[in-house]
């Protein structure tokens, strides 16, 4: 598969991934013109994300593992098919039950996606550099709250709340054409990708642990962002969404930094980022009425939390005891719980604590996903590098190597790549 194939496929599963995590948000921009064109309380259309985050909290493990043996290409091109589908009927819904219904289909393909993108994408480079390939599918995530989000809702405020479904359906298109023509149709347990280089189960029963609890920490103070803003620090809401905006972008360039990072020191990033968040989550409880601070901790904020979840993907890679795709299901359902759970318990709290005492319990809950990943090796006992590549210089001399997953062939891998060098493709099998 030649080079500018790959970073078409990879470009176009970043956009899938930017497509999906923007329509699954889209209604709380758009939240006010829905209500009043389909004549349905707020609360109706708040759901519309509730009962989305909730579907593929329940799902993510069971599609993955009645498509685990069909071939990826086949897969993705199923799941950007019900996008563009699904999107065209929220497009032309009338009501609301048909808008619902088209949120659930997409909400179960976004779980598939999230289950089989990893692996494929993993498996089009080289083993040594799959933080950098995750980081890209991460930026395309992430994104979406950035950009997608906030350009979605100005497109629905020009032009109606279905123009944003509409362009979406056009990108997501986009991405259906390229991911169908060219990605190579193999089968899946064919990839490098698709097994754990170093399978552990405590080590990964403890990665889908750290995503839960560290998720239900950020989301039980963020979720009520605004309030400890605008009443608390003081700040007008035009100053709130230039501090969202500084939110999302430090987020953008943690999973940059992080990317880079991940394949030589992922058990130092994984403890910088949970560590990272849980002090700006306990910094804006203490420092609510300073305004500077604030800010730098909202972007503090942003840039550790956003990678968390980049981070503990990679560790899937690694420890999964079994086929990654039910690893990579297993960590987003774990991650979908992790914001239900935490918008319940700020939901809870805030009344009787106020929105500093619920970043104080959102930053508390945090430092104890913190002690769970420092106390692992006592846990677990010492372990391979997390991401389960081979050192530099050992994979450099060694030369090609298969290895067998509990299942079946893993991969033949290449030469680990230099850190410093851009992306080298790896064998042409992807899943």
């Amino acid at each position: 598969m030649d080079g500018w194939r790959r970073g078409a496929v990879l470009l176009a599963l970043a956009v899938s991934a930017f497509a999906f995590n923007t329509t699954e948000n889209l209604p709380i921009g758009l939240l006010p013109l829905i209500s009043a064109d389909l004549d349905v309380p707020s609360s109706s259309v708040g759901y519309l994300v509730t009962g989305y985050g909730l579907t593929v909290a329940v799902v993510s493990l069971p599609v993955a593992q009645l498509t685990r043996n069909l071939p990826r290409r086949w897969a993705l091109t199923g799941v950007l098919a019900v996008l563009v589908g699904a999107t065209l009927v929220s497009v032309v819904a009338t009501g609301y039950g048909a808008l619902l219904a088209a949120r659930v289909a997409t909400a179960i393909a976004q779980a598939l996606f999230w289950a089989v993108s990893a692996p494929v994408a993993v498996g089009l480079y080289a083993p040594g550099v799959r933080g950098r390939v995750l980081a890209v599918l991460s930026v395309g995530g992430s994104a979406a709250t950035v950009l997608g989000v906030p350009a979605g809702a100005w497109l629905g405020q020009q032009g109606g709340w279905r123009t944003p479904f509409l362009a979406l359906a056009a990108l997501s298109l986009a991405a259906l054409v390229v991911v169908a023509t060219l990605l190579p149709t193999s089968r899946p347990q064919e990839s490098h990708g698709a097994y754990g280089a170093d399978p552990h189960t405590g080590r990964f029963l403890v990665t889908l642990l750290v995503t839960a609890v560290s998720v239900t920490g950020m989301f039980t103070g963020f979720t009520y962002v605004a309030r400890l803003v605008t009443q608390v620090a003081g700040f007008t809401d035009a100053a709130l969404a230039g501090l969202l905006a500084g939110f999302g972008l430090a987020g953008l360039a943690g999973v940059a930094v992080v990317g880079r990072a991940l394949d030589r020191f992922p058990r130092g990033v994984l403890v910088a980022t949970v560590g990272g968040q849980a002090v700006a989550l306990l910094g804006l409880h203490l420092l609510a009425t300073e305004r500077v601070a604030v800010a730098v901790l909202l972007a503090l904020l942003g840039g550790t939390a956003a990678p968390v979840f980049l981070v503990t993907q990679g560790r899937i890679l690694a420890v999964a005891p079994g086929r990654t795709e039910l690893g990579f299901a297993a960590n987003s359902a774990a991650f979908n719980v992790g914001i239900a759970g935490g918008a319940l318990a700020g939901g809870l709290l805030l009344t009787p604590l106020g929105a500093r005492g619920v970043f104080a319990v959102g930053g508390l809950i945090t430092v104890g996903a913190l002690l769970v990943v420092l106390a692992e090796p006592l846990v677990t006992g010492p372990g391979t590098a997390t991401t389960g590549v081979r050192p530099r210089a050992a994979a450099d001399s060694a030369g090609p190597v298969t290895r067998t997953g509990p299942a079946g062939p893993a991969a033949s891998a290449g030469p680990a790549a230099s850190a410093a060098c851009e992306v080298t493709p790896g064998r042409d099998g992807t899943g």
